[in-house]
């Protein structure tokens, strides 16, 4: 078996196109837009940032609300974050989507509340 080691990949009909083929041999799908643009492990009682990729700041909104800034800017507001908890909650969402971030909140039923948050969001960078 072959390895090839670098530190950059450049593709042959434009730099930033590197075309990655599927397991079958049946798709393919441009590198670039398969990553995960940004993401974090936090608790959302606070601003603190347990691990974290291109995640430059939190903000606390609230109980069980967020905002999540990213360092490198997204290319438009149209990016897909997501989240997970530990805790099953009635209602988890993310809103307030612009290039530089979003936000999350945590809700019950009557009360947001805190819990500890992963969030990614996969999308195009600027």
């Amino acid at each position: 078996m072959s390895e090839i080691i670098t530190d950059k990949l450049t593709g042959k009909t434009a730099g930033g196109n590197v075309t990655i083929t599927s397991e079958g041999g049946a798709a393919t799908m441009q590198l670039q837009q398969g990553l995960v643009k940004a993401w974090n492990n936090t608790d959302s009682a606070g601003t603190t940032i347990n691990d974290s990729f291109n995640i430059s700041s939190l903000s606390d909104i609230g109980a069980g609300r967020q905002g999540h800034s990213v360092t490198n800017l997204f290319n438009n507001a149209n990016h897909a974050p997501t989240f997970s908890v530990d805790v099953n909650y009635n209602q988890m969402w993310t809103w307030n989507l612009a290039t530089t971030g979003w936000n999350t909140a945590l809700y019950t039923g009557s009360a947001y509340v805190d819990g500890a948050v992963r969030t990614p969001s996969s999308g195009d960078l600027a």
